[in-house]
């Protein structure tokens, strides 16, 4: 096609570049004798005439995003045109090399410049957001390296503009898949904070030199995306809080443009952002003895880097209130540097767990707390002796359901009637609520404590564990609504199966009841095989949302579930 002229005017050159979609091509414009870059979308030659329509469609809408954000690291796009049936996009010329081609050239980016890049990439689409343009496809194909210095993002081939009736059809998702943010993976309708993400992907290709979450198939590329957390940053120097605070999971918890702006520029001037802190979960060296939602790390797995995955186990599938794991920060304090308060077990079912006021920046418009299904991931030396304590404190559990000699400590107010064994004890709770509980249950708050709190209460380190979360804000008026809402992300659990999900009736308020199963794996836990959990959820009359939880593993169920029974009996919202 060399020397073709296209639609009278553009002489082809030689091509530049090509990906799946299209072609890009040297041209020149021959009525204004200057040097252009041009996209033929080859796509087009080998669908049928109905796909030819939505490539036009969305060739049209590219053009017609980019010619709405003025801005110097935006590549101006000059003609939309048809040629030969099919459309083909005039643009910019920018002589240099993209950034992929940078990474596999030098095999990656001193973090220095790749911040001098990001920081560039980030005023695009800033002035992007402002247009009203989301770009839905950031990769380090799309940011052009100019000869001259500069730095142009190009390809708003699958933006999405404010207003505009949608061009793809239900449930496709577009993209570089391993670069797409997990709440479009989701399903989720995308947002600035969905390009921010994918931000943080290219960074992190460019420091490391291999993208975050490429698997060997898109669909391993999409649940890595999902559920895994990214390896280590070895190479990240100063850069590396932004990347890890970019690559949270849950879109609520990232930094906003200009935080992230502030925290590139730093990081572009070789100092470590101080801001970024704040968007990164506190990590501990070694193996970690516990679950956190903000960190994902899983015991036994890695030390400041390996994270929960939640369709096999651990981290983002999705539990009646648990936040989304995020990636844990590089360069974590050495081992033996205190845990004290942190949680010794994760979740192995839903909790509640987002962005917390007072531990997060303050978000426009209101927040959504995305929830997280996880399993156990405690270490039974947390509680000093191993397996065989972990079984004998359950086993005085099931003793003490059954009225056994479990001794008791009596707390000096009068017990509530109904099924709850003479041996519990009430432990009021500094969160403001009380329950009974088998003597020797231990407390941990799980996760940050602000206006949303979450306790979690096992006599094992987590193989069988309670959780009661207190939500001021809840997202939903109805529990039943908002468990169905959580139910959908909980697919990708393996083996899951609902059990119950149904209204109910607690201490006279409309609630919900969720009883489920699934299968844990033994690559996220110590105890893995068969799981249980049941939840209830009511919105009492001060509007704050409890939920009730407990998981124990499916062959201790029977007592587990009579124990259920007698913590909704003796449960107190307020400590009297």
């Amino acid at each position: 096609m060399q020397g073709l002229l296209v639609a009278g005017r553009y002489r082809l050159a030689e091509s530049i570049g090509s990906g799946g979609m299209g072609r890009v091509w040297r041209a020149h414009d021959e009525v204004l004798h200057r040097s252009v870059a041009i996209k033929e979308l080859t796509a087009a030659l080998y669908v049928s005439e109905s796909e030819q329509a939505i490539l036009l469609a969305r060739t049209r809408a590219e053009a017609r995003a980019a010619a709405r954000i003025n801005h110097s690291a935006v590549v101006t796009v000059h003609d939309v045109l048809e040629h030969d049936g099919r459309p083909w996009i005039v643009m910019e010329l920018v002589e240099g090399r993209s950034l992929a081609d940078a990474v596999k050239e030098e095999g990656r980016v001193e973090p220095r410049e790749a911040a001098r890049i990001g920081l560039w990439v980030l005023r695009a689409l800033r002035a992007a957001h402002t247009a009203g343009v989301l770009h839905r496809d950031i990769k380090p194909g799309n940011v052009l390296l100019a000869r001259d210095g500069r730095v142009l993002l190009t390809d708003f081939g699958i933006a999405q503009i404010e207003g505009d009736t949608t061009i793809t059809r239900t449930g496709e998702v577009v993209g570089s898949v391993d670069y797409l943010a997990p709440e479009r993976v989701r399903g989720h309708d995308p947002g600035p904070s969905s390009d921010l993400w994918a931000l943080g992907a290219t960074l992190y290709t460019a420091v490391e030199g291999r993208s975050p979450f490429r698997r060997t198939t898109p669909l391993t590329t999409m649940q890595a995306v999902v559920e895994e957390e990214a390896a280590e940053l070895r190479h990240a120097g100063p850069l590396a809080p932004v990347i890890t605070a970019l690559l949270r999971k849950d879109p609520g918890t990232r930094p906003g443009v200009p935080e992230a702006e502030h925290m590139l520029a730093e990081a572009a001037e070789g100092r470590r952002p101080n801001g970024a802190q704040a968007y990164v979960p506190t990590q501990y060296g070694g193996p970690s003895p516990y679950r956190d939602a903000h960190s994902g790390t899983a015991p036994g797995t890695a030390t400041t880097a390996t994270t929960g995955t939640p369709g096999t186990g651990l981290g983002t599938g999705s539990g009646s209130h648990a936040g989304t794991p995020l990636p844990p920060l590089a360069g974590s304090p050495a081992p033996g540097a205190s845990t004290a308060g942190t949680p010794p077990y994760g979740p192995t079912g839903p909790t509640v767990l987002g962005p917390v006021t007072g531990s997060q920046p303050s978000r426009s418009g209101k927040r959504r707390r995305l929830r997280t299904l996880a399993l156990v991931v405690a270490l039974a030396a947390i509680i000093g002796g191993g397996t065989a304590v972990v079984l004998q404190q359950w086993n005085e559990s099931r003793a003490s359901q059954a009225g056994g000699s479990g001794s008791s400590t009596s707390t000096g107010t009068k017990r509530p009637g109904g099924s709850v064994p003479a041996s519990w004890i009430r432990y009021d709770d500094p969160a403001g609520f009380s329950l009974y509980l088998p003597k020797g249950w231990k407390r941990k708050p799980y996760g940050p404590q602000g206006e949303l709190k979450q306790i979690d209460y096992s006599p094992d380190g987590g193989r069988h564990f309670v959780r009661i979360a207190v939500d001021r804000s809840p997202d939903f008026a109805d529990p039943y609504e908002h468990q169905l809402d959580l139910e959908q992300q909980l697919q990708r659990l393996v083996a899951y199966k609902r059990l119950v999900l149904k209204r109910n009736v607690y201490r006279d308020r409309d609630g919900a009841l969720w009883e489920y199963t699934w299968t844990a794996q033994p690559k996220q836990t110590l105890f893995p095989g068969p799981r249980r959990a049941i939840e209830e959820t009511y919105v009492a009359r001060d509007g704050i949302e409890y939920a009730l939880y407990m998981s124990a593993p499916a062959a201790d169920w029977a007592t587990a579930r009579k124990q259920f029974t007698s913590l909704l009996q003796g449960w107190r919202e307020k400590t009297s």
